[in-house]
């Protein structure tokens, strides 16, 4: 089994495109890796939300997370791709890849059509997928906003941890931070989504995050971190209203997506990663 020990800022990153966005730029990924590592982001996410990994098809997905998995390795970076939300027998090759390739975790969302609406349900679900990859330390991704899927996360942490032998934990990507916390136990990784509520979890104790702003201004989340793990709230809780001021002004254009790779793209003109996929650039 390989061993899981990450801590701190993971970067759900954007796949970058060139051509119209019809064509995946693999080029732009190891300038992004340089890009990442040198503002102190140690790990990635690749193919989820931000990724637009469901806007991709199975070989692309491929494509990618070898890519990605080529430079992350050369800079000592920890790479997460995320298999899900895909007909279950494509989840089950891109788990399969995962397990062939040797990814540092893989994080799967639930079934998206015949939706899990218990815990039992849900991990029957998530041991079939991990069944192919069980050398792999695995996540669940839960973000319900998207993907309806409502069960209690606490009791299902309980039965995957029972159920799943390579199961490690999960993305929480929700603003409910009563839940959240609940969900905190040594020897569990519970990797923070919400960028808006980071003051309060790791005041809470949250000590792993995947936020979309990392790719674009991870200096403010470091800082919000060191600020409360110090007891400075009163900067931490200003730096957590600049950053939720900042993610205000960029959703002005557009999706969370959409909006999110614009602001990378004015950032970071140098790494060309394109716009979004149809359906997003429809809207």
């Amino acid at each position: 089994m390989k061993q899981f020990t990450f801590k701190g800022l993971m970067a759900p990153v954007f796949t970058p495109y060139t051509n119209g966005s019809e064509k995946l730029n693999l080029d732009a990924i190891e300038p992004y890796v340089q890009l990442l590592k040198g503002k102190d982001v140690r790990g990635v996410l690749v193919n989820g939300t931000s990724g637009e990994g469901m806007l991709l098809t199975v070989s692309e997905r491929m494509a990618v997370t070898e890519a990605w998995q080529r430079s992350c390795t050369a800079h000592g970076i920890t790479m997460m791709v995320q298999i899900g939300g895909a007909p279950f027998p494509d989840v089950v090759l891109l788990a399969e890849h995962a397990a062939k390739i040797n990814a540092d975790a893989v994080l799967c969302l639930p079934e998206l059509y015949f939706k899990p609406k218990t815990a039992e349900a849900l991990v029957a679900y998530l041991k079939a997928v991990a069944s192919h990859c069980p050398t792999i330390p695995f996540f669940y991704y839960h973000i319900p906003m998207f993907t309806d899927v409502n069960v209690p996360m606490p009791a299902f942490l309980d039965l995957a941890e029972k159920e799943i032998g390579n199961f490690r934990g999960i993305k929480y990507t929700s603003g409910d931070l009563e839940q959240g916390s609940a969900c905190l136990k040594e020897g569990r990784h519970i990797f923070l989504g919400a960028d808006t509520i980071l003051c309060g979890a790791v005041a809470a104790g949250f000590d792993c995050f995947i936020m979309t702003t990392l790719n674009i201004c991870p200096e403010i989340a470091d800082k919000i971190i060191a600020d409360t793990n110090r007891g400075a709230l009163a900067e931490a809780r200003d730096e957590q209203r600049a950053l939720n001021k900042r993610i205000t002004t960029i959703l002005q254009h557009g999706d969370w997506v959409t909006a999110m790779k614009k602001a990378f793209r004015e950032t970071f003109p140098a790494i060309e990663v394109g716009h979004t996929r149809p359906p997003l650039n429809l809207r």
